[in-house]
């Protein structure tokens, strides 16, 4: 593959992550195209959307010019709400915990920026996520981890297909943090010390619960607190509220630390319980996306991993008729949460992954 001869969108943040992204890009003889979605966010906190905020939105359109590249900004405010805002609401009033983070991935940066790249005649589209794509000729297109192992984005990037995989380049994968703050310093990039964002976009920096209040205020009801032996021990504010092993804010006087073991959806009951009783040896999760676009035929040994920040931890696989999985890890783990994504590595490379719907004993 010539450089020279291709065109890439890149989706730039404001960030310094997407901005040496596509600075590499450029250097490395790509035609290249800025682009950034404008996402939804509240009345009133349009200027706190980290994501798409006014400043973002000019720092990103300052670097496009500093690199002599076009910049377009594109309107994803309603297909975000749809795709990303309701399903977090409905994770919330299903009793789950989930991560929008995936949803936005798969369905608008490479569902909606992606078909806006390919109709603008690019031939791929790049971020500046932390992670590796290779892609052998007459291969399934692989997707790894970064090389950065603290940054490693991999995780949130688990359920892209390989229709996305192949039009997707990563420039940053093989490079740690302090290198690319290093490079964004040497072209000088006004966004060289900006610091990482780490909230959810559309919270606009604030804490999940009011805006849950606001705009699904059902999740509120209050309930009671009961042990495993389902003796009430307190009350608690809403279901929504709370976090598989979350230990803090029960509000509960008890001679040990209580920890929340499961959520009772149907009697709105919070259930809690000492250390040694949290914690279960195998899930279910799915539908499975598996990267290769082949299920598996017979249960295969991998690492998983629970959620983003999570270690993985060697399990057994079982893909099971109905296109999940079931997982069985060699030792218990503590925040098994159903509507957080469990993925599957094999090494640095990733198999599939799912969304866990039910914790078990």
């Amino acid at each position: 593959m010539q450089p020279e001869s291709k065109t890439v969108v890149v989706g730039m943040s404001g960030g310094v992550d997407s901005s040496v992204a596509a600075a590499l890009l450029v250097e490395q003889g790509y035609r290249v195209i800025g682009m950034m979605l404008r996402l939804w966010s509240e009345a009133g906190c349009e200027d706190s959307n980290r994501c798409c905020t006014p400043d973002s939105m000019a720092q990103a359109r300052r670097v496009a010019s500093l690199l002599g590249i076009p910049f377009y900004a594109v309107d994803a405010r309603e297909p975000f709400y749809e795709a990303v805002v309701v399903s977090f609401l409905d994770g919330y009033r299903q009793g789950v915990t989930p991560n929008p983070c995936l949803v936005c991935n798969k369905r608008i940066r490479w569902g909606m920026m992606l078909e806006q790249a390919l109709d603008l005649g690019a031939d791929f589209m790049a971020t500046g996520h932390y992670a590796r794509i290779f892609s052998l000729e007459g291969q399934p297109v692989e997707l790894h981890r970064g090389k950065d192992e603290r940054k490693d984005q991999s995780y949130v990037l688990s359920g892209l297909n390989q229709h996305q995989l192949a039009r997707t380049l990563l420039p940053l994968g093989d490079l740690r943090k302090p290198e690319v703050r290093e490079l964004a310093r040497k072209w000088n990039l006004p966004v060289a010390e900006k610091a990482d964002s780490q909230d959810l976009c559309f919270l606009a920096g604030n804490d999940y619960r009011p805006f849950l209040q606001r705009h699904v205020p059902e999740v509120a009801q209050h309930g009671e607190i009961v042990d495993l032996n389902g003796k009430v021990v307190g009350q608690h504010n809403g279901l929504a509220f709370y976090t598989i092993g979350q230990r803090k804010g029960l509000g509960i006087a008890a001679p040990e630390p209580l920890f929340v073991l499961e959520k009772d959806l149907v009697h709105n009951r919070l259930v809690v319980g000492r250390r040694d009783e949290l914690g279960g040896e195998s899930l279910t999760a799915g539908p499975v996306n598996w990267i290769s676009g082949k299920i598996p035929e017979t249960s295969f040994k991998a690492d998983v991993k629970i959620r983003y920040k999570a270690e993985p931890k060697p399990a057994m696989v079982s893909p099971t008729a109905d296109g999940k999985v079931r997982i069985q890890f060699e030792q218990p783990l503590r925040d098994i949460t159903p509507g957080q994504m469990a993925v599957m590595y094999n090494g640095d490379q990733v198999i599939g992954s799912g969304i866990i719907s039910l914790r078990e004993e």
